[in-house]
Order: C-alpha cells, then sequence, then structure tokens
C-alpha cells in the first residue's frame, strides 16, 4: 500500500494544470536572478553542497521553537515566541530564493509541479506565520498560536514535498554520484587515430560515459555526466589553455577543468569525476585520478 504523502506527491507530479504557472514563475526568477556571482551563491556552489537545504533549518528551527514556548513556556516566553515567529519570516526569504534558483534548474516537469506545490505550500504557510505575529503584536495570543499551530502543520507537508524531491527525484544530488569509474588502467572504445588534437569526443569504459580532449599530447578525462542536472558535457564548449582548459555544461554554464574536474564556476556543487588517460599501444586507456 502506497504511504498517503507518496500518493500526494506523485499525484502532484502529474498536474499538467500546474505547467502554466511554473512557466511563469521560472520566467519572473529568470529576470530576478540571472547567471552571475549571486546565481552561484545561492545555488551553493562555494559551500560545495545546494545552500536551500542549509538554510531551511533556520526557519523551520525558529517557528518550531516558538510552538514549544506556546505550549510549554508560559506567559512569560510570549514576547520570545513572537519574535522568533518574526525571525523566522525573515529568514525565510533566503531559504525561498535559493529553493527557487534550484528549481529554475531543473528541466523535468514533474519536478517543476512538485516543488511548484512545495513553494505555494510555503507561501501560505509564511502568511500564515506573519498573520500570527501581528496577532500577537496586536495581543490577541490565542488567534496567533491557533494561526501559528496551522501553519506548522502546513509545513509538515512543504517540508515532504522538499524531501519528495530530493530523495524521490534526486534534485540537488550529486548526479555522478553512483558511477564506478575503473580504479586500474582499462581501455576506453575509442582508438588514438579517433582522438586528434583539439577534439572533443565521447568514450565509453564499462558503463561510464566519458568526455575526451586532446590537446597536444595530453589527454583529458572527465565524466559526461555533469554532477549538477546530469546533462552530457560532450556538447558544451571548450575554454583556455593549458591546465587551465575547461569545458562549460550546455545546459546550465557549470564550468569544470578537465584536469581534475574541479568547479570554476557554478551553478554545480560537485566537481566532476576526473581520469588519468594516456594512450597505449592502439588503445586509449583511462583510470580515476587519484
Amino acid at each position: 500500500m502506497r504511504p498517503i504523502f507518496r500518493f500526494l506527491a506523485d499525484r502532484f507530479e502529474q498536474a499538467e494544470s500546474f505547467d502554466p504557472a511554473s512557466a511563469k514563475v521560472a520566467e519572473v526568477v529568470e529576470k530576478a536572478v540571472p547567471q552571475g556571482a549571486i546565481r552561484e551563491f545561492l545555488a551553493g556552489t562555494w559551500l560545495g553542497h545546494p545552500l536551500h537545504p542549509v538554510l531551511t533549518d533556520v526557519p523551520i528551527g525558529a517557528w518550531v521553537a516558538a510552538g514549544f514556548l506556546d505550549v510549554f513556556g508560559g506567559e512569560e516566553s510570549r514576547p520570545a515566541a513572537r519574535k522568533l515567529i518574526g525571525f523566522g519570516a525573515l529568514a525565510a526569504l533566503p531559504t525561498a530564493l535559493a529553493g527557487l534558483v534550484d528549481w529554475l534548474d531543473t528541466d523535468d516537469a514533474a519536478v517543476k509541479r512538485v516543488g511548484l506545490a512545495h513553494a505555494a505550500g510555503n507561501v501560505g504557510a509564511l502568511a500564515l506565520y506573519l498573520m500570527s505575529w501581528r496577532s500577537r503584536r496586536k495581543g490577541h495570543q490565542g488567534r496567533g498560536v491557533v494561526l501559528a499551530t496551522i501553519a506548522g502543520s502546513a509545513m509538515v507537508g512543504t517540508a515532504y514535498l522538499g524531501g519528495h524531491m530530493s530523495f524521490a527525484q534526486g534534485v540537488g544530488v550529486d548526479e555522478t554520484t553512483f558511477e564506478e569509474g575503473p580504479k586500474t588502467w582499462k581501455a576506453l572504445d575509442v582508438t588514438p587515430d579517433r582522438l586528434t588534437d583539439g577534439k572533443k569526443m565521447r568514450g565509453n569504459v564499462g558503463q561510464v560515459r566519458l568526455l575526451l580532449y586532446r590537446s597536444g599530447d595530453t589527454i583529458y578525462a572527465l565524466s559526461d555526466h555533469c554532477s549538477h542536472r546530469g546533462c552530457a558535457l560532450a556538447g558544451g564548449q571548450i575554454e583556455g589553455t593549458g591546465d587551465d582548459v575547461a569545458v562549460v555544461c550546455p545546459c546550465h554554464g557549470s564550468t569544470f577543468r578537465l584536469v581534475d574536474g574541479e568547479i570554476l564556476h557554478g551553478p554545480a556543487t560537485a566537481p566532476q569525476p576526473a581520469y588519468e588517460a594516456r594512450i597505449n599501444g592502439e588503445k586509449v586507456e583511462v583510470r580515476l585520478r587519484q
């Protein structure tokens, strides 16, 4: 028997009626946060981990703490509970912006639909918390507690949808996590004569697909599966020279250094698996770079 929350999440995935609203929201967010340093910051490139899940702990923690004070704190704790609700509301704004940036970079319509439901639920919960804060400020403590209780209940549902996006739909995870590249030298399905100077191409070693690029006598090899959202890096542009040569993902602009897979520009948060490559007779061989 399918759990009720999973059933509802699956229904949101199929809600094609959400698509026009998703397109409008995406257009607004794209204009508000274009590609650049701010977007990389909100994506979490500097952190090595998506920023949005980290930030969610702040408003949720503040609101949960306010709820405990409402139940167990007594009359003297009311000012602290009100301040916690206000602080949580303020912290929700950058949290939402970071989440919208992650959502914007998803190309799957089902993910977009669940994300829209997640965001709409959070907006509703935030509105209720703001109403609770206002009621408490005017001395209507009972009404404020009721509004906060309803908001907290809604927050449980929206938090589930956020978890569904991460754990069921894979948003924000390193797309290369389960790749098992060879740790010893293995031959590619590419012969040296096909890999000419200045040319990039795809090659396969076992079940792993690689981006290959040759510059003089040096062959660079990265996982072709972008760690950010899984796009094929072989379709991207090669930039730079020497050890600074890099590939730009054609989907979202993440830039990875070919020599070691390190991120030069986001929104990716995880580096690309990099491989050592060599020509051995009539074979091109690779192994994971240590």
